[in-house]
Order: C-alpha cells, then sequence, then structure tokens
C-alpha cells in the first residue's frame, strides 16, 4: 500500500512540474502578447482539468515507481517533458493558449449591444474579447451578459 501511495505522490510531483511548465508557456506567448490583464497563479488555478491531472499523475507515477528498465521511463518522461517544454517556444505557445483558451466567433448579448467576435479569455469576472465591428479588444463584465 506505500509502495502506491509513493508513486502517486511521485505523479503529482512531476505531473504539477509538467503542468506548471506548460502554464508557463501559455502566459509568456499566449497571455503577455495579447496584454490581457491577468496575474499567473490565477490562470493555473481556474484552467485545471483535474481529471487530466489525475490521469498523467497515476501514468508518471506508475512510471517512475514501477517499470524497473530506466532506459524506458526516462524516453517516457524526456519526451513528455519536451513536448510540454515546447510551450515556451513563442509559436507553438500562442498556438496552445489558442487551443485551450480562445472561443472564436462567438456572440455576447448585454441590455444595450450585441458583440461577436472572439473570446480570447473568459475569467473570473470578465472576458477578453476582441470585436469584429469596433476592431479592438474590450472587456465584457460577465454578470452584465444575458447569454452567458
Amino acid at each position: 500500500m506505500s509502495k502506491i501511495f509513493q508513486a502517486f505522490l511521485t505523479g503529482i510531483f512531476f505531473t504539477f512540474l509538467l503542468d506548471f511548465l506548460l502554464f508557463l508557456g501559455i502566459f509568456l506567448n499566449y497571455i503577455k502578447p495579447l496584454e490581457i490583464n491577468l496575474y499567473y497563479n490565477i490562470l493555473f488555478a481556474d484552467n485545471q482539468n483535474i481529471i487530466i491531472f489525475l490521469f498523467f499523475s497515476v501514468f508518471i507515477g506508475y512510471l517512475i515507481t514501477y517499470i524497473k528498465n530506466v532506459k524506458i521511463t526516462f524516453s517516457i518522461i524526456s519526451l513528455v517533458f519536451l513536448i510540454v517544454t515546447s510551450g515556451l517556444i513563442p509559436n507553438i505557445g500562442y498556438k496552445i493558449g489558442e487551443l485551450l483558451l480562445m472561443k472564436k466567433n462567438v456572440t455576447y448579448k448585454n441590455n444595450r449591444y450585441t458583440f461577436v467576435g472572439d473570446a480570447y479569455y473568459i475569467g473570473r469576472d470578465k472576458i477578453t474579447f476582441y470585436d469584429y465591428d469596433l476592431k479592438k479588444i474590450i472587456l465584457l463584465k460577465k454578470k452584465e451578459l444575458k447569454n452567458f
């Protein structure tokens, strides 16, 4: 039982490190260039998928703790690490951020206006939104929108 617990804790540690690097790439190459006013910790905390995190924690923990062939373990961990750190490359980090955070061609309505454009980031209280008609980035308050 303790070896299972050790494997899970090891997996959580390494998955947390990989998760941090993934969101760092998104923050540096998607959030910063679009000038979205967002603190890194909020991005990291609000956009976690617990199912994916637990899956990788179990997978990596099992791999490190139970697989005896060091070459296989090192190869797989290195490949995953290489994939995640590729988000630190500007073009790749932007594409990952766009894939995970952007919603294209959406429509929001409030009491007075209809907004059509791209939602760059949907935060806790506000949406960073590129309006096609205005041709600029605006902030929409979630509580003022009718269809959110």
